[in-house]
């Protein structure tokens, strides 16, 4: 299963290196709704500074759809999905493998936001372990359901939109604790902070291991 989950993530993180489709498209993307919220709330930094963990969080989920579709995009060209079923490749490692390779985008992607808020907003980031921490913790909360639901509307002709509906209302519980921790990083109230860390590894535990289950029926039916 390691095996393949490796040669699986080395696979897609290699497409994507190619393609550089993260850095022509995603990370602007991201950078445009940073300032597009700017924009729409206001100018003053100050009210910027205090919404900042929520409007981070969803440029990052907004982008991870984009990543998911993307990642599963490749599976449907060139007879790749076939290719997966008939392969012998463990289907847990596949979707270890692919969440992984999205996952390396995400966190290089937040690293970019990370700065782009500090000049933007006028973030001031400290309490660096609890955010580094609630960011793999909750990327991959957002990761393993997006993988899960990618695969499974990736079979559908209007695939496009029905992975947003599908995939945002079960990670708003994610939204809710990835920007309650962030807050509390941002303030120096890494207490509460590290609470809700042990909340989101809880779901993001789960719906791994939720995915190593039923990846295989997914494959099958995708």
């Amino acid at each position: 299963m390691w095996r393949d989950a490796f040669a699986v993530a080395g696979r897609d993180l290699r497409i994507e290196a190619r393609s550089r489709v993260a850095v022509n498209q995603v990370v602007p993307f991201a950078f445009i709704v940073l300032l597009l919220f700017g924009f729409a709330l206001d100018p003053d930094r100050g009210i910027l500074q205090r919404v900042t963990p929520g409007l981070f969080w969803v440029t990052v989920l907004l982008s991870a759809l984009v990543v998911v579709q993307r990642s599963f995009a490749i599976e449907r060209s060139d007879g790749g999905r076939d290719a997966l079923r008939v392969g012998g490749i463990d289907p847990a490692g596949v979707f270890l493998g692919k969440g992984a390779a999205i996952l390396v985008v995400l966190l290089v992607l937040e690293v970019a936001l990370l700065a782009a808020v500090a000049v933007l907003y006028g973030a001031p980031l400290a309490g660096w372990p609890l955010l580094v921490v609630s960011a793999v913790v909750t990327t991959v909360g957002i990761v393993a359901p997006g993988t899960i639901y990618g695969a499974l509307a990736s079979g559908l002709r209007v695939r496009e939109t029905v992975l947003p509906l599908l995939f945002l209302p079960v990670v708003a519980p994610v939204m809710i604790g990835a920007t309650r921790a962030f807050e509390a990083a941002l303030e120096g109230s890494t207490g509460a902070g590290w609470r809700w860390c042990g909340l989101l590894a809880v779901f993001a535990a789960s719906y791994t291991a939720l995915g190593m289950l039923l990846f295989e029926p997914l494959l099958e039916e995708s």
